[in-house]
């Protein structure tokens, strides 16, 4: 099993930044893709950004292009997500998650942490 733990939420004002960190224990990230996800209230789940943890390849929605940036780091164990110019529509719940290559589903999921944008 892999156990994902995120901090870094909070509340911001807009154009402010915050960065969010994804914590891996019990496996390492080696074999997996890394994701962020976010749900606001009464939406659904939506894809923020994603990395391969072996290649660094990087995949971005539309939403959040030229604003976010997500990184790993191999010491730490995390998944990082820089989040610059944030809008009142930002404000959401933010999960990370994780699948193995090949696998469609993300399998593994955080308790997620809140991120607030006060206009």
């Amino acid at each position: 099993q892999v156990q994902l733990v995120e901090s870094g939420g909070g509340l911001v004002q807009a154009e402010g930044s915050l960065r969010l960190s994804c914590a891996a224990s019990g496996r390492t990230f080696s074999a997996y893709r890394v994701a962020w996800f976010r749900q606001a209230p009464g939406k659904e789940r939506e894809f923020v950004a994603s990395i391969s943890w072996n290649s660094g390849m990087t995949s971005y929605a539309d939403s959040v292009k030229g604003r976010c940036t997500i990184s790993r780091d191999n010491a730490k164990r995390t998944v990082d997500l820089q989040m610059n110019s944030l809008k009142p529509e930002d404000t959401a719940v933010y999960y990370c998650a994780a699948r193995l290559v090949g696998k469609d589903e993300y399998e593994y999921w955080g308790q997620g942490t809140q991120v607030t944008v006060a206009s």
